[in-house]
């Protein structure tokens, strides 16, 4: 059984998915309207693995014998700038949640609730790699350039 403070602690980690989900999707939209069909494929995609996020802890907590909630999801922008400013925030989104999994996994521990530090550990090793591939867009668009706009959205827009 999963503790009250933990079950809300996730149920909140949820919400936050949930919102990432639908600002990469946001930003999706926005890129493809801008004409950056590779981009907005690359962050369509970072979408769903954001909603998976959230689907995975939904069904850890449902596992322990908690109750996961959809709760409301605040509103996300929809105007975003040039891609390289996109990706900025992309990587900035990536660190908060790294935090948020950081303060979860602190949670998970002072509540003794080793199963899921365990289960946490995995978000946080996937965030190390999810901050280091928005760092690395960023860099690589910043040399980029003008020029090299075009190749690094058909580039993005190859990701599996």
């Amino acid at each position: 059984m999963i503790t009250e403070k933990l079950q809300k602690a996730i149920n909140d980690q949820i919400a936050a998915e949930l919102w990432s989900a639908n600002l990469y999707l946001s930003m999706s939209f926005y890129m493809e309207k801008e004409g950056f069909g590779g981009m907005a494929s690359w962050l369509k995609k970072q979408s769903a693995e954001e909603n998976d996020h959230a689907c995975q802890m939904a069904s850890y907590l449902i596992k322990r014998g908690g109750v996961a909630l959809v709760d409301k999801v605040d509103v996300v922008p929809n105007e975003f700038g040039t891609p390289l400013e996109v990706f900025q925030q992309v990587y900035e989104h990536e660190c908060r949640v790294s935090k948020m999994i950081d303060e979860l996994t602190d949670v998970a521990s002072a509540e003794k609730d080793k199963a899921t530090q365990d289960f946490m550990w995995g978000f946080v090793r996937e965030q190390v790699e999810e901050e280091a591939t928005a760092a690395g867009i960023v860099e690589v668009l910043k040399k980029a350039g003008e020029a090299g706009i075009y190749y690094i959205d058909d580039k993005l827009g190859a990701r599996k």
